[in-house]
């Protein structure tokens, strides 16, 4: 029983006793008064008749007219007239005392004991018998039960002001209580927040240690993710330039280009700042040194500004920017040939950088990508100073058919429902399947095939059509789950967050379920939903995770320790990004990186995956930093069934 609950049973118990002895003590003193009063009434009636009957000169005709008058005119139960032997003269009884009007078991719980009145009667000096009169009881029993039902209505309603005034009180002390509960449950969730301290001096206390409470480990959180981001800086980027270095940009590119919800074209250009060794004898390594840092500055501004934006150092003189935007890989290009001028000129003559530019279309492989760029990149070399060569990209299948076109065709699918969801075991330490990613695939031509996300939905993210697919795969999974009741998870576009309808029609969607189904649901948004629509995701937490839907953040990395209000988006899990598992196992630095995430996200109370993993031996050592689940080809390939 709660501590509450335990004070509400004493108050009622205190008051329940209170009232209740009060009218006991009140029943029994007045039943005690009136006995005696009614037993003072039958001695002075007794008293009176025998005054009466000695006046009558001992003649008993006339002395039972007397007794006879008395009697009728009284209320007596019974009158008796004794001679001087003790020998009944006259009497008069009632036959059927009245009824008192008190219930019977109130006149059995109090019961009266009055004695009748006795008095002398005399002739003169001569004594001639006594008199004995008893009086009617029942108006007393009356009397009693009406002075018990008043005492007894006060003090309910005394009782009642002093429950009501109880319960304030209660809920002035609840209220911190409860507050204090809510302020540590949100700490297990890893919500830190502060409240205000009651006037209450006991309860002050307790919050006043809640808050301080709070705040330390938020503390202690800060201090975590501003170790995160320096670990990140220290063994991912490069130590001079601060981008990362070639394996994570690689890493970052590969996991980039498999997403489903990036552009249909993109831009990659890389730099090479020419003849770096001869620049060193020439310059000396202060300058050369000057020269990469005006690069990497000149680079650096993209990611910062515009998300998505990729930039690492290859080698010693190579530099790559990856810009997923299709149109803007040229305009790019000459603003930071622009850059790199004004910035270099500075160092002197003899100071070069080629740009080899171009723009792909996405479902390129890598290799094409660096090969594009390569040839570009060696076409550059040919010239003096900073030289750029811009390779365009052919015009793609959505120009040839028009905008309009290609909205027709995925809007046209959604309304006829032309889709489907795959599925991808996420695999627990215990090889049992968690849940199925379920992506959405669309039928956009009638008599076609099903075509994967990354065809359709940086058409649809363009059109603002991500919210209706988004809430069809929402319905498909619902419907999914109750027949064979597995957990799924779908996709949620954050662009979707932007739709006013969006959180409400999901919300009735998984309402209309079964409220075992809601639990086998989750939702996952990309990692930038977490800064770009902060307040959106809140609301859908609030929203959907009461009924039992859960929430994630899929594709997430080093950019979790720039959130600076993770610990209060109302999240369930969080997916790390394959550019940040991938290789791990042949990195100790990586892995370090990766445990540290790890150790970050459990003290929010997050439970930890790690997607695209594709090798068993990086699968090992992501068990090894103790995660919580495992998705991507080697999963998919472990032919696991739930």
């Amino acid at each position: 029983m709660s501590l509450i609950r335990q004070i509400w049973c004493l108050v009622l118990g205190a008051v329940l006793a209170s009232a209740l002895g009060g009218v006991a003590v009140s029943a029994w003193s007045l039943r005690d008064l009136l006995q005696t009063q009614a037993q003072l009434k039958n001695a002075d009636n007794a008293s009176a008749l025998a005054l009466a009957l000695s006046q009558q000169k001992g003649d008993a005709e006339l002395m039972s007219l007397l007794i006879s008058a008395q009697f009728d005119a009284g209320a007596y139960e019974s009158v008796r007239w004794r001679d001087a032997k003790g020998a009944q003269v006259f009497e008069r009884h009632l036959e059927t005392p009245q009824a008192p009007r008190a219930p019977g078991w109130f006149a059995a719980l109090l019961p009266l004991d009055v004695a009748p009145g006795v008095a002398k009667v005399s002739d003169g000096w001569k004594s001639i018998g006594e008199v004995e009169l008893r009086g009617q009881t029942g108006y007393v029993h009356e009397a009693l039960w009406r002075s018990t039902l008043s005492t007894a209505s006060w003090l309910l309603l005394v009782g009642v002001l002093t429950g009501v005034a109880a319960a304030a009180v209660l809920s002035r002390v609840r209220r911190p209580l409860d507050t204090a509960v809510q302020q540590a449950e949100g700490v297990s969730q890893g919500r830190f927040e502060t409240v205000l301290e009651p006037r209450v001096p006991e309860m002050r206390k307790l919050t006043s240690a809640m808050n301080t409470m709070v705040l330390r480990t938020r503390q202690m959180f800060e201090a975590q993710a501003e170790q995160l981001r320096t670990l990140h800086h220290q063994l991912l980027c490069d130590e001079l330039t601060g981008l990362s270095h070639r394996r994570q940009f690689v890493a970052e590119l590969s996991s980039a280009l498999e997403r489903d919800d990036g552009p249909l074209r993109a831009g990659l250009v890389l730099l090479r700042l020419k003849d770096l060794q001869g620049l060193n004898q020439r310059l000396g390594h202060g300058a050369t040194d000057q020269a990469l840092m005006a690069i990497a500055q000149a680079l650096r501004v993209y990611p910062e500004q515009v998300r998505g934006c990729l930039a690492g150092r290859l080698n010693g003189s190579d530099f790559a920017l990856w810009l997923p935007a299709p149109g803007v890989v040229g305009d790019t290009a000459h603003a930071l040939a622009e850059a790199l001028r004004a910035g270099l000129q500075n160092l002197g003559p003899g100071v070069g950088v080629a740009m080899g530019a171009v723009e792909l279309m996405r479902d390129q492989p890598m290799g094409a990508w660096f090969a594009a760029a390569d040839a570009a990149l060696a076409r550059a070399e040919l010239g003096e100073g900073v030289v750029l060569e811009l390779r365009e990209a052919p015009p793609s299948e959505e120009v040839a058919q028009g905008e309009r076109a290609w909205r027709a065709l995925i809007s046209d699918a959604l309304q006829q429902q032309r889709s489907r969801l795959l599925e991808f075991p996420l695999i627990g330490r215990d090889r049992q399947v968690l849940h199925l990613e379920c992506p959405l695939q669309l039928k956009l031509n009638p008599v076609g095939d099903f075509e994967p996300a990354a065809r359709w939905l940086p058409l649809a993210l363009r059109h603002r059509l991500s919210a209706e697919a988004d809430l069809q795969a929402l319905a498909l999974a619902l419907q999914a789950s109750q027949q064979d009741h597995r957990a799924r998870c779908v996709n949620v576009a954050p662009a979707s967050l932007n739709d006013g309808s969006f959180i409400a029609r999901a919300r009735e969607l998984v309402q209309a379920a079964p409220a075992a189904v809601r639990r086998l649901i989750g939702l996952e948004l990309a990692e930038p939903a977490a800064v770009q629509h902060f307040e959106a995701l809140q609301e859908l937490g609030r929203q959907l995770r009461p009924l039992g839907v859960q929430l994630g953040l899929e594709h997430a990395g080093a950019g979790l320790a720039q959130i600076d209000r993770l610990f209060q988006a109302g999240l369930d899990y969080v997916k790390l990004d394959s550019a940040v598992v991938s290789g791990v196992s042949a990195d100790v630095s990586r892995a370090a990186f990766v445990r540290s995430l790890v150790v970050m996200l459990r003290s929010l109370a997050l439970k930890v995956y790690a997607e695209g993993v594709t090798d068993a031996l990086d699968a090992q050592a992501l068990w090894d930093c103790e995660l919580d689940g495992i998705t991507g080809p080697w999963a998919s390939a472990q032919g696991i069934k739930p």
